[in-house]
């Protein structure tokens, strides 16, 4: 029976692909960053009796790059068999959307994550035909987000770090960090990734802690100043979002501009300003007819 732990631990790449992107850039390994994500089925299955699923497959669109596709798998112990079927399925994937696939494999211990990092080999130790190395992301390499700035400035983050040391020393504080950082968001948002880390941290002595947070601060997510702190966040996310785009389309963003920018509060105004920052040609356009 696949457990709620197993989900959570791909599920946070269904909610929000782009922390992919974003753990690996923290761990400097240069994946190019997406301009689309799309979910794909997760149905690896031929036909044949024999069925095989990935837990999540998404495929990454890139500027310069191309696409390719991510297949994560959560992996909770040592299984010997899973070596075979992380071939199959990176060869099945690759021979079925004739793009690059890359297997990413979460886990929430050192050993297993030690261990899914492989080399694997497929075939004579004299002659290999086939080599699987995995990415894996785990406690090992997650890091443990512990400041409430850093853990609300990318929350799928925060949450997947909280997830994969929900067995560490040191979790409660990761634990703690996170329900702080929750309340800067949207409180849709805040209860998906609440589930999301409960999910994850089942069967964890960390769980209990966690529930106990989310009892305190439910009151929280109705509050005025829960509200403001919400308002505020999606205006710093679109704010940062404009600058993101100029990034991938190449464009300097002089200081001023940045400054204007992240400096307004009004959404409506950012809305506008998003919209033509997919378009215009230098980054001091931004503001042409607002200044007119």
């Amino acid at each position: 029976m696949v457990s709620s732990s197993h989900e959570a631990m791909h599920r946070v790449f269904q909610k929000e692909p782009e922390v992919f992107g974003r753990a690996f850039r923290a761990l400097d390994i240069p994946f190019p960053d997406p301009i689309a994500v799309t979910l794909l089925p997760t149905d690896l299955t031929e036909p044949s009796p024999l069925e095989r699923r990935v837990d999540t497959l998404l495929q990454f669109d890139t500027e310069r790059e191309g696409s390719y596709l991510v297949a994560v798998e959560s992996q909770g112990r040592r299984d010997h068999d899973k070596p075979a079927n992380w071939a199959y399925y990176t060869s099945y994937l690759h021979a079925k959307y004739k793009l690059p696939t890359v297997l990413l494999v979460t886990c929430q211990d050192k050993s297993t994550a030690v261990w899914a990092s492989g080399p694997f080999t497929v075939g004579p130790a004299l002659w290999p035909m086939l080599t699987m190395r995995p990415l894996v992301l785990g406690p090992h390499n997650v890091p443990p987000i512990t400041d409430v700035r850093a853990a609300a400035a990318d929350i799928p983050l925060a949450t997947f770090s909280a997830i994969t040391h929900g067995k560490d020393a040191n979790a409660d504080a990761i634990l703690r960090t996170l329900a702080a950082a929750l309340k800067t968001i949207d409180q849709e948002d805040a209860e998906i990734f609440a589930e999301l880390t409960e999910e994850g941290l089942a069967n964890s002595p960390a769980l209990g802690t966690w529930r106990e947070l989310m009892a305190v601060d439910t009151a929280f997510f109705r509050s005025e100043r829960a509200m403001k702190l919400r308002a505020e966040g999606r205006v710093k996310e679109r704010a940062q979002t404009i600058l993101q785009v100029f990034e991938q389309r190449g464009l300097a963003v002089p200081d001023p501009v940045r400054e204007r920018l992240m400096s307004c509060q009004d959404l409506e105004t950012l809305r506008v300003w998003f919209n033509r920052s997919l378009t215009v040609t230098k980054a001091d356009d931004l503001f042409a007819e607002s200044d007119g």
